[in-house]
């Protein structure tokens, strides 16, 4: 062998053999074996590359570790179903679209039994249910294992586990015979709370609390009102959907004779934090600590208050000296503070504090939800003193923003025109308390607003400063208009405008004088673009609202419960069962998908008079059910709850899937007879 041939063999081996050990060529070597949730031993002999989760909180912990090129299946009650294919709902998936994916990997839960026996011999089958926090880490694990991320599912598992000690160790002063008896409101139609083998009831613990306990196991359980009124609940909260069982607790005699309603201790949190038991759950244990126990939380630190770290945020602009975001500990937990440090005080306008002069420092300060429910007793005031005692800042050269939107969401969107630049600095939290101004009534909610600070290399005159409130205001609804953002209070009707608690805060600037910045002008135009693209990319980070999200996720924003659709529809359990099935599985499909988003505009035009009438939307409707049912139809059956207060075009379409469902089903189940 010749040296250049013997140097290039000896170069290739040496490749080959740091690709190896680097992972590159691992398949050879994979081998993961370990026992799941439900007891059952899993080997694994090949990196999983085609992932199908049917587990939202199993989905969470894959994210959080950094694992979404493998998932290419997921239901539609994920967080990210813009980006993958959906394969039905959480009770009801569609084996046949799972299937279609040819996963070499499905994670389950223990309601997916139809799943587990059709595919256990074409992929490896994992079930992971979690019924307390500790499972919660033997899931981090296992997927850490699955994966080769053992390392970050270690450090994942270390971050929650100190957070739940951080609650502890804030609450541990409180003697037993003073800790708070608090309930979990589970159920739609009736008064239903967790079993006693619930990780429900483990987050309530960890929140320093005392349980209703039942004697009985299960994720929903029922309860009397007897048991109920011997508990006395001081606290309760629930999933933040709307819910007949809310109602009850608040209306009826003997449900709402308990200490917390009386004294209207009952909080709502989203859904994605009650009802999971994964990675985020020693950021809900301590929210919901800090809402039980207000002034014993705030009172009691474990760290000191302070600077805890920033980032760079670069701005191209003359008259900046510095930005940043900062980390600053109030109350021992992290707050986060968009500060803009200028090079001489400035003039700004802001709608929170009006008209300033002598401005050195604007900003935006995110407060975590664990501060919020003190954050409400000390009032606006009373924050402005913490930050400024935790940051160092000066109230009186300073200018700030307040939101519940984390500043790790912030997007700053730059647009330039020849000489002519705009910044256009957002947070957006649209899910709380979003409302259309001139439909929605005046309240107070908790913190998700839009904030939007305003920048250009032009000195703006007082007038152009005020009018651009205008131009940036028109440009935010605009976002909201498009993405068919849903007020909080009338969501099935109407689109927001805002979120009733939005503030603007506007540079002077340096540079020549700008007079004017209304649409017509170049200014104008160059705000009212940064401002667009800043708030839809905001609202992205935030709350993961895109223009092509699921018509499942726009139901939900409607307060449409899919499973609620035939309550006292008179069908047969399995028969209703079915037509809900087959619901989700049409709805995941391009052309009824459509159909429903077509609906959701009629229904909008309808219900604000733009439309004459339905005539020709009926026609569409029944076309599409004679389509589904493989025949012509009659009669159209009544079938949609009546009780639920849907808007006629909405509650026409759905008539009309479930009629053309039935019928295709009875079609079937006649063919097959014969």
């Amino acid at each position: 062998m010749r040296k250049t041939e013997r140097v290039a063999f000896i170069l290739t081996l040496s490749f080959l053999t740091a690709l190896l050990y680097s992972g590159h060529l691992c398949a050879s070597s994979y081998h993961v074996s370990f026992t799941d949730g439900a007891g059952r031993r899993v080997v694994i002999d090949e990196p999983p590359l085609r992932v199908v989760s049917l587990v939202p909180s199993v989905t969470d912990i894959m994210v959080a570790l950094g694992i979404r090129d493998e998932l290419k299946g997921l239901t539609y009650h994920d967080s990210l179903t813009e980006e993958k294919e959906l394969v039905g709902g959480f009770l009801y998936p569609s084996v046949e679209k799972i299937e279609a994916l040819k996963p070499d990997l499905i994670f389950v839960a223990s309601i997916h039994r139809d799943v587990i026996e059709r595919l256990k011999d074409k992929a490896a089958i994992v079930e992971l249910d979690a019924n307390s926090i500790e499972d919660i880490y033997r899931n981090i694990r296992i997927v850490g294992r699955i994966f080769q991320k053992e390392s970050e599912a270690e450090k994942l598992v270390k971050t929650i586990r100190e957070e739940i000690e951080l609650v502890a160790q804030k609450l541990s002063h409180i003697p037993r015979e003073k800790r708070k008896r608090v309930v979990r409101i589970m159920g739609g139609e009736m008064v239903m709370v967790p079993g006693d083998d619930s990780f429900q009831l483990d987050y309530i613990r960890a929140a320093g609390a005392i349980p209703l306990t039942t004697g009985k196991k299960g994720d929903v359980v029922s309860i009397t009102k007897k048991e109920w009124m011997e508990f006395n609940p001081q606290v309760i909260y629930a999933c933040d959907k709307k819910s007949r069982a809310l109602e009850v607790i608040k209306n009826e005699p003997g449900w709402k004779d308990v200490e917390a309603v009386k004294k209207g201790r009952i909080l709502l949190f989203p859904c994605e934090l009650t009802c999971r038991a994964s990675v985020n759950a020693g950021y809900f244990v301590s929210w919901l600590a800090s809402n039980i126990y207000v002034e014993d939380f705030a009172k009691n630190r474990v760290y000191k208050d302070g600077y805890a770290g920033s980032k760079v945020l670069p701005l191209e602009l003359d008259y900046v000296e510095a930005s940043r975001i900062d980390h600053v500990r109030i109350d021992d937990f992290i707050h986060k503070s968009l500060v803009i440090r200028f090079r001489q005080p400035l003039r700004v306008l802001s709608t929170l504090e009006g008209w300033r002069e002598g401005v050195r420092y604007v900003g935006n300060h995110y407060l975590p939800p664990q501060s919020w429910a003190m954050a409400h007793r000390v009032g606006l005031e009373g924050v402005r003193e913490w930050v400024y005692r935790a940051t160092g800042l000066l109230k009186e050269e300073t200018s700030l923003l307040f939101t519940g939107a984390d500043m790790d969401n912030l997007s700053v969107v730059r647009e330039d025109y020849r000489d002519l630049t705009v910044y256009a600095l957002v947070t957006a939290g649209v899910r709380s308390n979003a409302l259309r101004a001139s439909e929605d009534e005046g309240g107070f909610y908790r913190p998700g607003t839009i904030n939007i600070i305003i920048m250009t290399n032009r000195k703006l005159s007082p007038r152009a400063m005020a009018r651009a409130l205008i131009t940036a205001t028109e440009a935010k609804t605009a976002v909201l208009q498009d993405l068919d953002i849903r007020s909080s209070q009338s969501p099935a009707v109407n689109q927001a405008t805002g979120t009733g608690t939005d503030n603007i805060i506007v540079v002077e600037g340096m540079g020549a004088e700008v007079d004017a910045t209304g649409g017509h002008t170049k200014v104008g135009e160059l705000i009212g673009r940064a401002v667009f693209r800043a708030v839809k990319d905001a609202i992205f980070k935030q709350s993961g609202i895109g223009m092509r999200r699921s018509v499942f996720a726009r139901l939900a924003e409607r307060n449409i419960e899919v499973y609620s659709l035939l309550d006292g529809a008179g069908l047969p359990e399995t028969e209703r069962a079915e037509l809900i099935e087959r619901l989700e599985q049409i709805l995941t499909l391009p052309m009824y998908a459509s159909f429903m988003e077509g609906a959701f505009l009629i229904s909008d035009a309808t219900e604000h008079g733009s439309m004459g009438g339905l005539d020709g939307y009926m026609l569409w409707c029944v076309a599409v059910a004679e389509r589904l049912s493989k025949g012509t139809i009659e009669e159209l059956k009544p079938l949609v709850n009546r009780k639920l207060k849907l808007p006629v075009a909405l509650r026409s379409a759905f008539n009309c899937l479930f009629n053309g469902i039935l019928m295709g089903l009875r079609h079937d189940k006649t063919a097959d007879e014969r």
